[in-house]
């Protein structure tokens, strides 16, 4: 079962405070066992309190907006709209909410979108326990927290060559349209629904707009796109 089985077991039992101030931190995620494990390590935490539970992000945008948690963990593969979505219509109703992705992917598209979006930090789920309690403590202090291997590839990709646009690069208006959209979060499934066409069409597009800018990856489209004169939109 997606997710489950990349937790490790559970540590000792914290002694849990009496009621008092506590960071107030909400869980969405799709799988019951998993945000039974994460309410666990919360609830057990002297510093946390677990004050609501998503299991799509439809409900984590209804109810998170009333509930306003100091900090957010998001899982990014839900039924319906993904985390990534989550993230991207709550983050400007919720402002002061710090937003963690917790997931199973770890490839560059999904980390640079997801902190478009609005992320503060990008956690894999085989993250241990305490290692989980640090980075919830780090992002309400003011961190961004992320596994090290992410944080990693975010460096490596911060420290690619920017691909220069020439005027035989220049991408169609429509072209433009789907890199923006990439560019502010969307996934290929949202961009499909948003403009209208299938998703093989979305992904010619990408595979397109990679040919012209010379580059293998989203995050690497991103960081070309703002050096593009921008083009009028399709109609």
């Amino acid at each position: 079962m997606k997710g489950r089985d990349e937790f490790l077991p559970e540590a000792r039992r914290d002694h849990v405070a009496p009621p008092g101030r506590r960071v107030r931190v909400a869980i969405v995620e799709d799988d019951a066992a998993v945000r039974t494990i994460l309410r666990q390590w919360i609830q057990q935490s002297a510093d946390f309190e677990c004050v609501e539970e998503c299991g799509d992000a439809e409900s984590a945008i209804r109810g998170l907006v009333t509930i306003a948690p100091e900090v957010a963990l998001v899982d990014i593969n839900l039924p319906g709209a993904s985390g990534i979505e989550c993230v991207r219509r709550l983050k400007p109703k919720l402002p002061t909410t710090q937003f963690v992705m917790l997931t199973v992917y770890d490839d560059s598209d999904h980390i640079f979108a997801a902190l478009a979006a609005g992320a503060t930090g990008y956690l894999l789920k085989r993250t241990p326990r305490e290692a989980l309690l640090t980075a919830l403590r780090e992002v309400h202090s003011g961190g961004s927290p992320m596994s090290s291997n992410i944080a990693r590839k975010v460096v490596q990709s911060l420290q690619q060559p920017q691909p220069r646009a020439k005027a035989s690069d220049l991408l169609s208006p429509r072209e433009a349209e789907v890199l923006e959209l990439l560019s502010r979060g969307h996934v290929y499934k949202e961009i499909a629904e948003a403009i209208g066409i299938s998703l093989p069409t979305v992904n010619t597009y990408i595979r397109r707009i990679y040919e012209k800018l010379h580059v293998h990856s989203r995050a690497q489209a991103i960081a070309a796109y703002s050096e593009l004169p921008r083009t009028p939109r399709e109609k």
